[in-house]
């Protein structure tokens, strides 16, 4: 995309005035997507996106830069006005580089810029048929599909120089049930680092019949109790609440300011001996992986929690620098737009040892949530509220009727210590993370599980 030898002389003038580290980080990417409500396609968008992001340390402090314009003569401009803010002994680039690292682990075999915009448009009308005839109740669908191809170099004063290139895809289906002026909505948006081959490893219409059976299905359920009770979250997006309410919590954006209950305690028993927890950039053509982070490191997979106790954290360059403690392939962004931090990639629960009926046998009254829905959370607590989606009853050891508007409100470090079964059914499903260096695809997942004790918000109260 741009010289390397130019790269050198960007880095080189970014050390100009001080600083003891620099790097820049190179992107083009090419991005498809189409909006479709009801059948009909409101929104269509292509297009590239292409910068270069600019970054210097002097010790623990670090400042960020970026343009679009990368004619040499802007670029240097840029890294020695970037400069001047950071003053210090002026360290060298390095004279040599190693040839480009590049890994090929997420194979793409049908790249989504070669497929037809009406083989995608055939794709979302399958969904959209299915999900908009399955129920007198479905009063409205919307599909949208995604593509993008992001290819990435980067270069840092250490000698590192990474080409990588990552090709995603996804559907988003939604449907809506609407009976007396009252709405309730189901939700799937399956997607992998995949190209459109893709949808041929999954049933596109069964997540459309999927979104629309929940949709109808709590249009008409009654409201749910309200109070505190055992609660069952079984596996997929149910890993939504350990992704938000703990796993923001262990990285290192938090960790080395000291703001996450989590910070200095490496070696406690912080959840129960049933819960291991992991973040794995390295799964193959999986939401969240990669080849390289967004720092130029491998993707690794790291154990976060192991039989309930906190082995470490997810730490990118700079934090890393703050905390004294080496990255483990954490740092993401957005684009170039953002400066990397430390971001999760696929987290989940690694699966236990109970089996789904084992764990619904053993509430004799409880909420089953089915499928959660979003929430919210403030990361200095980790106090959480999250909708469910698709919520049940238990009674007596089984799946009773159909419950809708409940919410699980909670403590991301009292849920760890409440779960008490872990199931053997791992999945992942995927969304979109924000934080401070923007939205990154990741993965969320877990086995069924059950919490001894949670509150549950609904419009009834105590048990029925």
């Amino acid at each position: 995309m741009i010289d390397k030898n130019i790269l050198l002389e960007v880095i080189d003038a970014a050390l100009n005035e001080g600083g003891d580290y620099a790097e820049v980080f190179v992107e083009k990417s090419y991005l498809n997507s189409i909006k479709m409500i009801g059948g009909d396609v409101e929104e269509a968008k292509s297009g590239t996106d292409y910068g270069l992001g600019l970054r210097i340390f002097n010790k623990f402090n670090g400042i960020y830069a970026y343009t679009n314009n990368t004619e040499r003569e802007n670029l240097l401009k840029v890294a020695r006005n970037t400069a001047k803010a950071l003053k210090s002994e002026r360290v060298l680039r390095p004279d040599n580089l190693e040839p480009a690292r590049e890994m090929d682990n997420h194979i793409i075999k049908i790249r989504p810029d070669r497929v037809s915009q009406s083989e995608k448009l055939d794709l979302m009308n399958k969904a959209n048929q299915v999900a908009s005839n399955y129920d007198d109740s479905i009063k409205q669908t919307i599909i949208n599909y995604f593509d993008k191809n992001q290819k990435i170099t980067f270069i840092n004063s250490e000698g590192d120089f990474v080409n990588d290139a990552r090709v995603r895809t996804r559907l988003a289906i939604s449907a809506v049930a609407s009976i007396g002026g009252e709405k309730q909505t189901g939700f799937y948006a399956p997607g992998a680092h995949m190209g459109f081959e893709f949808y041929d490893t999954i049933d596109i219409e069964e997540y459309a019949e999927e979104a629309a059976r929940i949709a109808a299905t709590m249009i008409k359920a009654d409201y749910a109790p309200a109070g505190k009770m055992p609660v069952v979250i079984d596996n997929g997006f149910g890993g939504v609440i350990f992704h938000e309410a703990c796993g923001h919590s262990l990285e290192a954006t938090s960790v080395a300011k000291k703001t996450s209950v989590f910070a200095d305690r490496v070696g406690d028993q912080i959840a129960s001996e049933v819960v291991t927890a992991i973040d794995d950039g390295t799964i193959p053509n999986a939401w969240g992986s990669q080849n390289f982070d967004d720092e130029g490191i491998p993707m690794q997979k790291n154990v976060l929690i192991k039989d309930g106790i906190l082995q470490g954290y997810l730490v990118d360059r700079l934090n890393g620098r703050r905390m004294g403690a080496e990255p483990t392939g954490s740092g993401r962004r957005e684009s170039y737009k953002y400066a990397p931090t430390s971001r999760m990639t696929n987290t989940y629960i690694a699966p236990g040892e109970s089996s789904k009926d084992d764990i619904i046998n053993s509430v004799d009254y409880g909420l089953y949530a089915s499928k959660m829905g979003g929430g919210s959370v403030d990361p200095s607590t980790g106090q959480f509220n999250f909708n469910v989606q698709e919520g049940y009853l238990i009674r007596d050891g089984k799946i009773a009727e159909p419950v809708r508007g409940a919410t699980l409100i909670g403590k991301g470090e009292d849920i760890l210590k409440k779960i008490d079964m872990v199931g053997d059914n791992l999945a992942h499903e995927q969304g979109m993370c924000g934080s401070i260096s923007g939205a990154v695809p990741s993965n969320v997942g877990q086995p069924m599980i059950r919490v001894s004790e949670l509150t549950v918000g609904g419009r009834e109260g105590g048990q029925s």
